[in-house]
């Protein structure tokens, strides 16, 4: 990444754990610590956006909450343009969030099926500017409508009367009425049609470039990754493994699960798509209440040694692109 541009978050060994109580009845029984995301380092430029990648439960999600501050982070720090978000008061975090939205996996579960779409979106607004005229309010939020695509004559109607793919596009103006800086997009497009999911991407990179927007894009597709992105985090269990720039890593990726990874995604030529090797992952996902001694990936990767076993790797290259391996 180009030092030209501004660095607007920089996270420093971050660590996410939740301890888990007990089920033996044994009354000296220690709770267990069940390590959501241990030990993230990235950093995130303006206008540019962030793909994070990996299986169910690899820790994505925690790791947006965590930066949002919608989950305590238990160690390490999260740089804000130059303040600490982990170390802020509630009332100053609070303030912090019209800088920083998030837009939500489920859509409709996402939106209050009691409120209509007016006040849906106007709800930050009358949150954080309590002194806005009901006229104002309503002209930023019929402005917002137009750049999501929503016509302003469905104002007054209700999450239950939209499609999937309309209720996103509520989901998406609803975080940028405060004209934030960064949006934290948690899997946005996982519960729609694969039409929709386009629609959807595109909109999000026309409003990036429009606003000046920067993005941490979460997903499993990483085809839409790929589209999306200009660097990409792949975490597994908790961990990342690989961090890179999105043609860097989809043209010579270097970690073993990234690999696998990448041998999954279907390729537009019937041909190449017919011939090609997918690398099959044998075992189930270790639990992070008692992950693997060393690589946590080593009791699932083709070409673990003995070494992996005893010795924990940590990402080693440059902002380019860096991975986490031994061999």
């Amino acid at each position: 990444m180009s030092n030209e541009k501004k660095l607007i978050l920089d996270i420093k060994n971050l660590k996410v754990q939740f301890s888990i109580p007990s089920t033996s009845l044994l009354p000296w029984a220690k709770p267990a610590t069940l390590k959501a995301v241990d030990g993230v380092n990235l950093k995130l430029y303006e206008g540019e956006t962030l793909g994070v990648v990996g299986e169910s439960g690899c820790g994505k999600s925690t790791l947006a909450r965590a930066i949002i501050g919608l989950v305590p982070a238990t160690e390490g720090s999260v740089v804000w343009m130059g303040q600490d978000l982990t170390k802020l008061a509630k009332e100053d975090l609070r303030l912090k969030r019209k800088e920083i939205q998030m837009i939500f996996q489920d859509p409709l579960a996402s939106l209050n099926p009691r409120m209509n779409v007016g006040d849906i979106i106007a709800e930050p607004l009358k949150t954080f500017y309590p002194n806005l005229s009901k006229d104002e309010v309503k002209e930023q939020v019929k402005e917002m409508m137009a750049k999501v695509g929503l016509l302003p004559n469905v104002i007054n109607r209700y999450p239950h009367e939209f499609s999937g793919g309309q209720c996103q596009r509520i989901g998406i103006a609803r975080a940028l009425i405060l004209k934030p800086k960064m949006i934290i997009c948690d899997e946005p497009v996982s519960a729609l049609d694969v039409s929709i999911q386009a629609q959807v991407v595109n909109l999000l990179k026309e409003l990036q470039r429009e606003l000046g927007l920067s993005l941490v894009f979460i997903a499993h597709d990483l085809s839409i990754v790929k589209h999306i992105s200009d660097r990409v985090l792949v975490m597994y269990l908790g961990n990342p493994v690989e961090f890179a720039e999105c043609d860097a890593l989809f043209t010579a990726p270097k970690h073993p699960y990234t690999k696998a990874l990448m041998s999954a995604v279907p390729i537009p030529d019937p041909k190449i798509e017919r011939n090609k090797t997918i690398q099959m992952l044998e075992g189930d996902l270790p639990s992070p209440i008692n992950p693997p001694s060393g690589c946590v990936f080593r009791t699932r990767c083709p070409v673990a040694s003995e070494l992996c076993a005893s010795d924990k790797p940590l990402l080693k290259g440059d902002q380019r692109h860096a991975y986490a391996c031994l061999l």
